[in-house]
């Protein structure tokens, strides 16, 4: 699947006795036989607090001694760790990378800190534009690794913090790893600061990124290390080590090669991007690690309890200001939207309210309409109405079961419960907001959500339909979340939107049994958060069927394979089978990063075969 294991590692130091800390560094790889690659601290054989004892005659023998012993302990893993290496008579602030028993090359550090705490000048000599060999071995600023198909690059603490960091010119070269060696004192709020800038680093350069600093081993004659240790892919913070410890440090984590390059592969200004001139350094196949990260199985819904208000008030207002600009430009329509009591209807109205407080407009403006029919339950219909009411919108109530049996019987229908009965209800619905909308002067609000437009399951000319569609960025599991939120900040309506979230998602388009609904949707086309997680990785990532499959069964502990595998397949074949009705679907505005807009975000042909998809579910198991 493409994940390969990186450790950041913030080893016991013992300042100045290389011997023992090549010692710590290769009994830390040893135990860790399932890491491929290892990334240590800044001058983590020697220590980075030497001082002038950096320039040591004896401290550069036990360095190269210490090198050479530490490669005979590696086979296929690479280890970079950090050293002061001598090169033309000038002293390097180094990374040095070692595979397979021999010393693969030589980094130096590009940008030296020499400000307030920091005085490297005084000892090293800027690696910036520096290419060349020592004894055979590459050495220079302008190295990147490349094994397989994965190309790595190396950067030295101030590396990162300076203006230009090279790691914007190796990412920009293919290198879709970076690894950071660093030394790099505690101070108050610095550790955010850092932890920030690691993640950000690794978003602009749509890379892993992989941090170690140096731990409490360093001198405290001034200053403290805490050992950080992160490891980031494309913004997101994977993993994160203990800081403070008189112990090893190892933070493991798996980093997704492939989803980086299909991100690199749709981002246009990253090809864009100039390339820096780069030697490539040879190595032999990393070994294959297993795999031990988890998913989130609900890759839509805020996970930040400190941020999920802020998160749900970005997208409230995304939503309502969308359509707010919608009615201004029309010139102040009424807006006609169909509640049915259920999630996606309830949300389309409650945006709609708050983009009529936005422009001052009159919530008598809004007309909400019921139109129950053959299916709908006495809950849901009393659920639409008492929240119409309690909001002060315009309300009416059009029954729509005499229609729908006229007009089959018209068209010379037997009355079955089938998908004409079905869809006759949904045309019907439709055809009375139009032109209700036309009678009145207003628009059609669209209540369709983004799962039910990647999966198709609308009636075309029904409510596939619309003359603007406020939920058409809002995935189903995100829908009920931003009810739920809006729940906690109304008061007076809370009540009635947990009525609303508390029932089973229904189109009630069949018959109800005593009241009761009996059309589950989740029943039909399967689990709406498998559908969410299924969208969110095939379209965001271009994954394919077989890693979503390896990845939901980490994700999804209450599913067996068969039951993913079975909606899996439903969703490919309906994701490509329904593209037809997302061709002509109405304007409607984005949210997140997902859309399925042929006119944005997604474009395919409504006719492509999807054999190849399918064929690869079958592939995917154990």
């Amino acid at each position: 699947m493409d994940f390969l294991k990186v450790a950041a590692v913030s080893p016991k130091l013992i300042l100045g006795n290389v011997e023992a800390n090549v010692e710590e560094i290769a009994t830390i790889i040893k135990a860790h036989k399932d890491v491929a690659i290892f990334v240590f601290p800044e001058l983590s054989l020697c220590g980075y607090t030497l001082g002038d004892l950096l320039l040591s005659q004896s401290l550069e023998k036990s360095i190269w001694a210490g090198l050479e012993e530490l490669a005979k302990s590696l086979l296929d893993q690479v280890a970079i760790v950090g050293a002061p290496i001598w090169y033309e008579d000038r002293l390097y602030n180094c990374a040095v990378v070692l595979q397979d028993g021999k010393i693969r090359g030589i980094v130096p550090k590009s940008y030296l800190a020499n400000y307030r705490e920091f005085y490297e000048k005084r000892w090293f000599s800027s690696g910036l534009g520096v290419s060349g060999e020592i004894e055979g071995i590459p050495f220079g600023s302008d190295l990147l690794f490349e094994t397989r198909d994965l190309l790595f690059g190396v950067e030295i603490c101030e590396d990162l913090w300076s203006v230009i960091p090279p790691s914007f010119h190796m990412a920009a070269a293919g290198a879709r790893l970076i690894f950071n060696l660093s030394a790099s004192d505690e101070l108050v709020g610095k550790h955010e600061y850092r932890r920030e800038l690691v993640k950000t680093q690794s978003a602009r350069c749509l890379c892993g990124y992989i941090y170690a600093s140096s731990g409490v081993g360093e001198s405290s004659a001034d200053l403290c290390y805490g050992g950080a240790t992160i490891v980031a892919e494309n913004g997101a913070l994977l993993a994160e080590g203990e800081r403070f410890s008189f112990d090893s440090v190892v933070t493991k984590a798996d980093i997704d090669l492939d989803k980086l390059k299909r991100i690199r592969r749709a981002e246009t200004s990253f090809s864009d991007a100039p390339k820096g001139a780069f030697r490539k350094v040879k190595l032999t196949s990393l070994p294959k690690t297993p795999v031990d990260r988890t998913f989130d199985p609900h890759p839509f819904v805020p996970k930040n309890e400190a941020l999920r208000d802020a998160r749900c008030e970005e997208i409230f207002s995304i939503q309502s200001s969308a359509l707010a600009r919608r009615i201004r430009h029309i010139g102040d329509p009424k807006l006609l939207i169909g509640v049915s009591g259920g999630l996606d209807s309830t949300l389309a109205l409650l945006v709609s309210v708050e983009a009529c407080r936005k422009l001052g407009k009159p919530l008598s403006d809004i007309i909400a309409i019921s139109m129950p029919g053959p299916g709908t339950t006495e809950g849901t219909k009393s659920s639409a109405q008492k929240l119409c009411e309690a909001l002060g919108v315009s309300f009416k109530e059009i029954p729509i079961e005499a229609a729908v049996k006229e007009h089959l019987q018209a068209i010379g229908h037997g009355g079955a419960a089938d998908v004409t009965f079905e869809n006759a209800q949904a045309r019907e619905r439709m055809q009375i907001l139009m032109d209700m909308a036309n009678e009145v002067g207003g628009i059609v609000v669209g209540t369709g959500d983004l799962s039910e437009i990647a999966l198709g399951f609308s009636t075309y000319n029904g409510d596939q339909m619309a003359m603007y569609n406020v939920n058409a960025g809002v995935p189903k599991t995100l829908v009920r979340y931003l009810i739920d939120w809006m729940a906690g900040r109304e008061e007076k309506i809370a009540g009635i939107l947990h009525e609303i979230t508390s029932r089973p998602i229904s189109p009630e388009l069949l018959p109800s049994s005593d009241g009761e609904i009996v059309q589950r949707t989740e029943d039909i086309i399967g689990p709406y958060e498998l559908h969410d997680f299924f969208l969110y990785h095939f379209v965001k990532y271009g994954a394919s069927p077989k890693k979503i499959l390896f990845m939901a069964k980490r994700a999804f502990k209450t599913y067996d394979e068969a039951t993913i595998k079975k909606w899996l397949r439903v969703f490919i074949k309906r994701f490509f089978a329904n593209q037809f009705k997302r061709d002509p679907m109405p304007d409607g505005v984005k949210v997140g990063t997902i859309a399925l807009s042929p006119r944005g975000d997604w474009r395919m042909p409504s006719d492509a075969d999807v054999g190849l998809w399918l064929k690869e579910i079958e592939d995917g198991g154990s």
